[in-house]
């Protein structure tokens, strides 16, 4: 019987912001950064699983530290007992009591559990030769029911709706999984649309983006009213009247503010307004919502948990509901989350902007499709074309689509010249001088008392 004998974490940064990849009004200079997980084995016939956090540079030692909280809850445990139970192992590191008032379930620690039980989700799928999305799509809904943590959501959704849903999808998982096969999910990207691009850069990516198939374009927005609009109009002629044009906030805004602003970008044409406030003011969405009927409003990738969630939709203060692969508790909470989404019948369109993200989300999107919802109406996945070529199995995209992964796991893993490389702050990539501006210096100084 292999054990678990060490969930090894590692501080990986790339410097992004040298560039302004990633720019937006609220993170005007990102790092793309992942505090890095392996749960390691004692039996070289069973590999490790990979995850991570995702953060934007500084701070990722503190989450560092909030994984390696949970080592008393992982190390020494059976694999079988793990990848046998992954809900019930999602709820054990969950419902640790202490840790558990560090949240309850948010912010560093709950983002900690979420890296930690992901891993466990690629353990599982390569001892069973599958990729994750596979893996969770062959299952029965009731073993599907059982990933699910239902305290607290049954007000919204109890376990038998959820079978339900699940069973009324049932019949028709292996014609979607062919098709699935042959033409893969929708994409559409953000890649053009950092706020840090000049207008040059905005428009050859943008008419690159449309060459390249992708039906939907996304820019940021909130830095300047009359600046946004002229950026929002710049896009919209570049890419002309029939491709799709979204735009993301990224909190910036408080709800009169949003109100009047998305009300002078609406000419442009939107397909959504995304995160135009707070992601926990759920009475605010809603009131954004009321107030630019006709222009869709989408939140969630800061939603920090399945009840944040569940309040969205309950309140309808969205059209558009995001994931995040890499924000709530893995695989299992997104699971409710999406279950959630189909029982209210909004569509999920998940957010993919940062280090590895794009690698796990598609995952959880074709696990709807296949498992849950039974559509891609409405739908796509995020795609940023950042830093692909640092993992052992890469998105591919061709066509404005996303093509389905066929590696055992949950596309997760980086290669070790990655790993090596961009550790922070001892890898190569940090000691050359032009990556190292006065504010990594800071970070640096910061990890080195730490």
């Amino acid at each position: 019987m292999a054990f678990i004998t060490a969930l090894d974490t590692l501080d990986i940064r790339f410097p992004t912001s040298t560039q302004l990849d990633g720019s937006d009004a609220m993170n005007p200079d990102p790092d793309y950064s992942a505090a890095y997980v392996i749960l390691r084995t004692d039996d070289a016939a069973v590999p490790d699983g990979h995850g991570f956090a995702f953060t934007i540079g500084r701070g990722n030692e503190v989450q560092q530290a909030a994984i390696h909280a949970l080592d008393h809850l992982v190390v020494g445990r059976s694999v079988d007992e793990i990848t046998g139970d992954l809900g019930g192992f999602a709820r054990s590191l969950t419902d640790d009591s202490q840790l558990r008032w560090l949240g309850p379930e948010k912010g560093v620690m709950h983002m900690a559990i979420g890296a930690v039980v992901n891993a466990a989700w690629d353990l599982a799928a390569k001892r069973a030769g599958k990729p994750v999305w596979q893996l969770v799509s062959e299952m029965s809904p009731e073993d599907l029911v059982a990933q699910v943590d239902f305290r607290y959501l049954t007000d919204a959704l109890t376990p038998d709706e959820a079978l339900t849903i699940l069973r009324e999808a049932e019949p028709g998982r292996a014609e979607r999984t062919e098709r699935l096969l042959a033409t893969g999910y929708p994409a559409y990207t953000t890649s053009a649309g950092w706020l840090g691009y000049s207008d040059a850069k905005l428009t050859r990516l943008a008419q690159r983006a449309v060459a390249d198939g992708f039906g939907t374009i996304k820019i940021k927005v909130g830095r300047d009213p009359d600046e946004d609009v002229r950026r929002v109009m710049l896009a919209r002629h570049a890419i002309g009247p029939d491709i799709g044009l979204a735009v993301d906030a990224n909190q910036r805004w408080g709800v009169d503010e949003a109100a009047e602003w998305i009300s002078r970008l609406a000419p442009a044409g939107l397909s959504w307004v995304e995160e135009p406030t707070s992601p926990d003011d759920i009475l605010g969405h809603a009131e954004i919502r009321r107030r630019v009927a006709g222009v869709p409003i989408s939140t969630g990738e800061h939603g920090q948990n399945r009840i944040l969630f569940k309040q969205l939709l309950q309140a309808g203060a969205v059209d558009v509901l995001q994931i995040d692969a890499a924000r709530v508790a893995g695989v299992n909470e997104n699971i409710a989350i999406l279950l959630l989404a189909a029982k209210f019948g909004v569509p999920v369109i998940p957010h993919a902007g940062g280090v590895g993200l794009c690698e796990l989300v598609q995952h959880l999107a074709m696990i709807d499709y296949i498992a849950i919802s039974g559509t891609m109406q409405g739908r796509a996945i995020e795609y940023v074309d950042h830093l692909h070529e640092h993992f052992r199995d890469p998105v591919r995209v061709a066509g404005g689509r996303y093509l389905t992964p066929r590696a055992p796991g949950f596309s997760a893993e980086m290669l070790p010249d990655s790993l090596r490389d961009y550790t922070f702050p001892t890898g190569a990539a940090w000691l050359q001088p032009t990556t190292f501006s006065a504010v990594h210096q800071v970070s640096a100084k910061e990890h080195e008392l730490s």
